[in-house]
């Protein structure tokens, strides 16, 4: 049945076509089809409402369709790159990165225990577990995680304001807080919240981890002049020590360290700088420890401490204690957490898009929580990616995770058979490693962007949140200076274009 429709001219139409009809023989008419308009108000409440539940349908949609070989590479990862592994081709060039990688992790992750107010084999520890857990669960090829100093920092910040570094305490509670961290990076890589990285700008990271360097240098001062020096995140009393107990200076530390210092940070430029000589900038940290090593063992100073017995053997297995902290450590949680999606995330992306994969940053995540959780369980402390030793790894030619797996080779060695060795490493020459580790850490407060406005805008919000940071680092877990940059930054990014995703070319670290 036809329905018809017509228009308040349709009487005019109608006459005038009867008057034409007796002079021009008209075809039979043809039905019209006509499409009622619905007011855009009508549809605008509707389609908003209707919105999330077809995302969601779609969602469902696509893992109804995805087969059991999906399924596997979406929960290993891994097997993407070990399905397709070229043996002739990768082998020889993974074997080398990992090992490179490793060199350069032994005598960094016992620097950065240091800095965490942990025992050296609590580094040793963080390097083991959780680089095998993560080359299964994590999806970039080149990223090489362990401790890095951006962490240590915050750890030896908040552990040390609730207990002593000497007691055991101190050392669960760092456990305590890898898998609390471990636990919300796993939540958020299931609940898909890796797009939280775009609402901080480069300016309150830069500015941030500017603060931080200078923290950690100041803090590594007292195993170069010889004394103690008050343990704060505090610039003003870190200064304010140092200067004390300038009467207590020892030449002979000062020199060893500051010697060591200068090789490291030369032979980091000139790795950086030279293709050919590459190597340099991973031999750096060994080197560091070799010659120190070398000259106590001549000389003998007195007035240099060293590091002392290290246990030999691989971690146990062990739950994690002190439970009845877990509510003090959450701010904390959250803080390295975000650090880690900053961080690890946007390595991982700058590396996969020169290596020429994609790379989801909820699977990379997943990956770092997994690598945190089962890492708690073997004494380590909170991991995260490392910028240098990742270039370190793209740069030695690393294809796949599987330099990963040697680099966790090399550990398990370390710990197995090298620690009667490390009893006699010099405490200045792994401050001197720490140093020149967070010297890249330290950015350049004015940026050239391509607006006055925009310069102006981020020049400002980096000075106040070094100048906030450094006077006040981290005090009371995440003090007031955090908190009102970050909320501002993140109303600040609603409404402008200078976001992380627009600054993923610049890497914002480099430990």
């Amino acid at each position: 049945m036809e329905i018809t429709y017509a228009s308040p001219s349709s009487q005019n139409l109608s006459s005038s076509s009867q008057r034409s009809s007796s002079n021009v023989s008209m075809p039979a008419a043809r039905p019209v089809k006509v499409i009622p308009l619905q007011h855009p108000e009508t549809t605008s409440s509707s389609s908003a409402a209707s919105s999330f539940g077809a995302s969601v349908s779609k969602r469902i949609g696509n893992f109804k369709r995805m087969t059991w070989i999906q399924w596997i590479e979406t929960f290993l990862p891994c097997s993407r790159w070990i399905r397709t592994y070229k043996w002739r081709e990768y082998f020889q060039v993974d074997l080398m990165a990992g090992t490179t990688v490793g060199i350069m992790l032994v005598p960094q992750a016992m620097s950065y225990a240091k800095l965490a107010g942990l025992q050296p084999i609590y580094g040793l520890y963080s390097g083991f577990v959780p680089i095998f857990v993560y080359a299964i669960f994590g999806s970039s090829r080149q990223l090489a995680i362990g401790p890095v100093a951006l962490v240590s920092l915050l750890v030896s910040n908040v552990l040390g304001g609730i207990a002593d570094s000497s007691d055991e305490s101190y050392t669960e509670l760092a456990i305590l807080l890898a898998l609390m961290v471990g636990i919300f990076e796993s939540i958020m890589g299931l609940l898909r919240l890796g797009w939280l990285i775009r609402f901080i700008s480069h300016a309150v990271i830069s500015g941030f981890t500017t603060a931080s360097a200078i923290v950690i240098a100041l803090s590594q001062a007292k195993y170069f002049l010889g004394y103690d020096v008050a343990r704060s995140s505090k610039i003003v009393p870190l200064i304010k020590s140092i200067i004390l107990g300038a009467d207590k200076f020892s030449w002979p530390p000062f020199l060893v360290g500051s010697i060591i210092l200068a090789i490291l940070l030369i032979m980091k430029q000139l790795g950086k700088s030279r293709k050919y000589l590459r190597f340099l900038r991973a031999a750096g940290p060994l080197t560091g420890v070799v010659l120190g090593t070398t000259i106590v063992k001549i000389y003998h100073p007195p007035s240099i401490t060293l590091v002392g017995d290290i246990p030999q053997g691989l971690p146990n297995f062990s739950i994690p204690k002190s439970f009845e902290c877990a509510m003090s450590l959450i701010p904390t949680a959250i803080l390295i957490t975000g650090v880690a999606i900053l961080e690890s995330v946007g390595i991982a992306k700058a590396l996969a898009a020169k290596n020429g994969y994609e790379l989801d940053s909820n699977q990379e995540l997943f990956g770092l929580g997994v690598a945190n959780i089962l890492g708690s369980f073997f004494s380590a402390y909170p991991t995260t990616g490392s910028f240098s030793r990742s270039a370190v790894n793209h740069e030695s030619g690393a294809k796949t995770g599987l330099s990963g797996v040697i680099t966790g080779i090399i550990m398990a060695c370390a710990l197995l058979f090298m620690t009667p060795l490390f009893e006699h490493i010099p405490q200045c020459a792994l401050a001197a490693i720490v140093v020149s580790a967070v010297m890249g850490l330290i950015k350049r407060i004015f940026c050239f962007g391509p607006l006055l406005a925009l310069r102006l805008y981020s020049l400002v919000l980096r000075l106040a949140s070094l100048l906030g940071l450094v006077l006040h680092l981290l005090s009371s877990f995440m003090n007031q200076q955090i908190l009102i940059l970050l909320s501002w930054d993140v109303f600040q990014a609603l409404l402008s274009t200078e976001t992380l995703s627009n600054t993923q070319k610049h890497i914002l670290t480099t430990e």
